[in-house]
């Protein structure tokens, strides 16, 4: 049987409801991992790490659609919640379309200041000519990937998570097999412009079979069609995503600040680790942001139900269950340390040895990583943006750079590994701070 946003969510209910957008969230990251994989281990070294120096940026002009998808969701889910459908809609449709435009202007902007953007993170000589030749290819795809993004976030809200798992998934194989392709059979010289290809066009795929289906009658809540310009709307969606927004540029802006440090630390070597980790790290978030996005409708349709009681359920069951996942997601990653720490970089021991030793202190975050990204999202599906963005300022652009820029100066290259495990574990607090004192205004 179906399960609406309106039923009573047991921990079975919740599970099998947010286990769709869990997947999807972590198959989007294996594929960028395959990505990496094969880009280091056939394309060599240097174009890894270009890859890394260059995707933060690239994450940055693509948030857009976080900011839609995530925003948008929790207006979209509330006016449900109130009973209005056809506003839901038309909503839902603004947003669409508002995001895929944005995209198109975020993309042309970014190909035409790429170069001195990409010198600017530090990147010269082989490096720079890498990051050019990664960066354009994938800022042409860059309008379908924001609709990937935003449509992750809609797919739950419509009801259809399964659905967006099954996108997801056909996103992803085109990727692994395009870099399976490309990668492996074109000369050495044309080998990372194929990995960007291959994650160009599964960014294509993401984005207009979803289009398409929003667009023809469907089973869902959910229909593109005709809308109106809202400003008010626009802006409150803004409002509302702003912490996932500044959440993912502040990470990519972090990312930028780590590799500076890294390159001045270890070198071209320190890059690559990191870019191992990051790597890495994307698929155990994942589960946390699909968790989170999972909710998020649920919460939303609920506030707007002036359904306190299932507010307050939903919470205590949340928080439980992200603290289990945290557990088990760093003894996880301790014990997997030295097997993916091979898998990328098993080619250069002392690129090997510098990947585990930091990954071994990096993945101690995870045991406090998902009460901040829930925290956040918590707050974005209760429309709550301003307290949601502030979460994600403080947690990225104030802890994380005080702690990449400090500790290093006391541990060297041990203190950029330890900075994201500090910054998180004074993000958690925060959150619970922020739940304590908002309690009595959402009655959860």
């Amino acid at each position: 049987m179906p399960i609406q946003l309106s039923d009573h969510f047991t921990y079975r209910k919740l599970i099998r409801f947010t286990l769709p957008s869990i997947a999807m969230m972590i198959f989007t990251s294996i594929y960028g991992v395959v990505d990496g994989f094969f880009v280091s281990n056939f394309a060599g070294k240097t174009p890894f790490a270009a890859v890394n120096l260059i995707m933060p940026f690239l994450m940055i002009v693509a948030t857009v659609g976080f900011m839609f998808g995530t925003g948008g969701t929790a207006i979209v889910a509330k006016t449900f919640g109130e009973g209005d459908r056809e506003k839901a809609n038309r909503y839902f449709s603004l947003f669409v379309y508002v995001a895929f435009v944005l995209g198109v202007v975020f993309a042309v902007l970014g190909i035409v200041f790429l170069r001195p953007i990409s010198i600017a993170l530090g990147a010269e000589g082989e490096l720079l000519e890498n990051c050019i030749v990664y960066g354009r290819i994938i800022l042409i795809a860059l309008p379908f990937y924001v609709l990937q993004l935003l449509f992750q976030s809609f797919f739950p809200t419509a009801e259809k998570p399964q659905l967006g798992l099954a996108v997801t998934i056909a996103s992803g194989l085109t990727n692994i097999v395009l870099d399976a392709v490309l990668v492996i059979l074109l000369p050495q010289e044309y080998k990372l412009a194929g990995a960007a290809i291959a994650t160009a066009m599964s960014q294509v795929v993401g984005g207009v079979v979803p289009l398409f289906y929003f667009f023809r009658p469907n089973s869902s809540i959910l229909r593109l069609g005709k809308t109106r310009f809202d400003g008010k709307a626009v802006l409150k969606a803004c409002t509302n995503g702003s912490s996932e927004f500044m959440s993912n540029v502040s990470m990519s802006v972090v990312g930028m600040l780590f590799n500076r440090q890294l390159l001045a630390f270890a070198g071209q070597n320190g890059v690559a680790a990191y870019g191992v980790m990051m790597y890495v790290s994307m698929i155990f978030a994942a589960a946390f942001i699909g968790y989170s996005i999972g909710t998020a409708p649920v919460i939303g349709y609920h506030d707007g139900a002036q359904n306190h009681t299932e507010l307050q359920g939903l919470l205590r069951k949340s928080l439980r269950m992200i603290g289990g996942f945290g557990i088990c997601m760093t003894l996880a990653a301790e014990g997997l340390a030295v097997p993916l720490s091979h898998m990328f970089v098993g080619y250069d021991s002392e690129l090997m040895q510098l990947t585990v030793s930091g990954f071994r202190i990096f993945a101690l975050s995870f045991l406090f990583m998902g009460f901040a990204v829930f925290g956040s999202g918590f707050f974005t599906a209760l429309n709550d943006g301003l307290t949601s963005a502030l979460i994600s300022f403080l947690r990225t652009l104030v802890f994380e750079v005080a702690a990449v820029l400090i500790l290093p100066m006391i541990w060297g290259i041990t203190g950029v590994w330890i900075s994201i495990v500090v910054a998180e574990l004074m993000a958690c607090v925060l959150v619970v701070v922020f739940l304590v004192a908002k309690r009595k205004k959402y009655h959860y």
